[in-house]
């Protein structure tokens, strides 16, 4: 199971590394919301969970993946798109575009709390992608760990990654499965390789 905003930047490419290891056995990644992919593996329905690191159990195991910096998302000609940096002070001035998964607005929204902010909740979009276009369209700012390839929108406009100046923690990228099941040899095995491919590449570079 893979969070959906991070499945179609890893999935396939976790899934053909480990058919070149493993040819035998057959992978089935699917792209998950945060609550139905915790759900899935205590069920034992999924064997192991690509995620961020929020809102899993204390009995999840977490094996480090990678580490990302939140960065703001701004539509190109803001305000605030030719600094070199961007505060959260200077963001919770503006409107905030968030997605609708509970964990993910949550948290960013505890990061400005964190500095003693209320931002301006503009809108909730239902996916990562439709965030971005709604930033890009002028509708407000974002901030975001995930960085696709090309700073464009899915409608073609541009958009200004900007790092954020606050001391914030860094968001985990992690393969998570529930403890009280016995991992697969497979399963132990992919975990190998994930570890492997995602220390061997840049991830969400420009």
């Amino acid at each position: 199971g893979c969070f959906e905003d991070l499945a179609p930047y890893f999935a396939p490419a976790l899934m053909r590394a480990f058919a070149e290891r493993c040819p035998a056995v057959t992978v089935v990644i699917g792209d998950e919301t945060f609550e139905t992919l915790g759900r899935r593996l205590a069920d034992s329905a999924v064997d192991l969970g690509l995620t961020y690191d929020l809102g899993l159990p204390g009995h999840f195991k977490r094996v480090l993946l990678h580490e990302l910096r939140p960065h703001a998302l701004l539509p190109a000609g803001h305000v605030l798109a030719d600094k070199h940096a961007v505060s959260l002070a200077e963001l919770a001035q503006h409107p905030l575009i968030t997605t609708d998964q509970p964990h993910s607005w949550q948290h960013m929204l505890d990061l400005f709390l964190s500095r003693g902010l209320s931002p301006i909740a503009r809108a909730t979009t239902s996916s990562f992608e439709l965030q971005r276009s709604m930033v890009a369209n002028g509708f407000g700012v974002a901030v975001s760990y995930t960085r696709p390839h090309g700073d464009r929108s899915y409608d073609g406009l541009p958009l200004v990654l900007k790092p954020l100046s606050d001391p914030l923690p860094m968001q985990r990228i992690i393969l998570t499965h529930d403890t009280r099941q016995r991992l697969s040899k497979a399963a132990v095995a992919f975990i190998e390789v994930a570890k492997a491919w995602f220390a061997g590449h840049d991830v969400f570079t420009a």
